[in-house]
């Protein structure tokens, strides 16, 4: 009897701990990482889970400008929000982007109410 008690225990705690581990993880992101292009009119991430828009978010940064020296990241204005997936982040530049590198800084919160931040930097050409 004991032997199965303790195979339940087991069982329940690696089944708890995995849900713990549980984080939303960027699976991809339109523009790709490092991609050069044209100026997207919106973009796009993807996570492994569903996000909580509430606590989710994300901030569109110029990182440089053709032919001038680096500067501190200059914030861009931009409308973040879900989609109909509640996997995907959505960031609309409020303007066209102009010649220059760019970051999304993004924040992720699932379920498990834990955040997790990461950034994709892009180039437009």
């Amino acid at each position: 009897m004991s032997f199965i008690k303790t195979a339940v225990v087991l069982s329940v705690g690696l089944l708890l701990s995995g849900l713990a581990q549980a984080h939303p993880k960027l699976l991809s992101s339109t523009p790709a990482e490092g991609a050069e292009g044209a100026a997207p009119a919106k973009i796009e991430l993807h996570f492994s889970e569903n996000l909580l828009t509430k606590f989710s978010g994300a901030k569109l940064m110029m990182t440089a400008m053709p032919g001038m020296a680096a500067h501190s990241p200059m914030p861009m204005p931009a409308k973040v929000s879900g989609s109909e997936d509640p996997k995907n982040m959505v960031i609309t530049p409020n303007a066209p982007l102009t010649a220059g590198t760019y970051q999304v800084q993004w924040r992720a919160v699932s379920s498990d109410t834990h955040p997790i931040t990461g950034n994709v930097t892009f180039k437009v050409k």
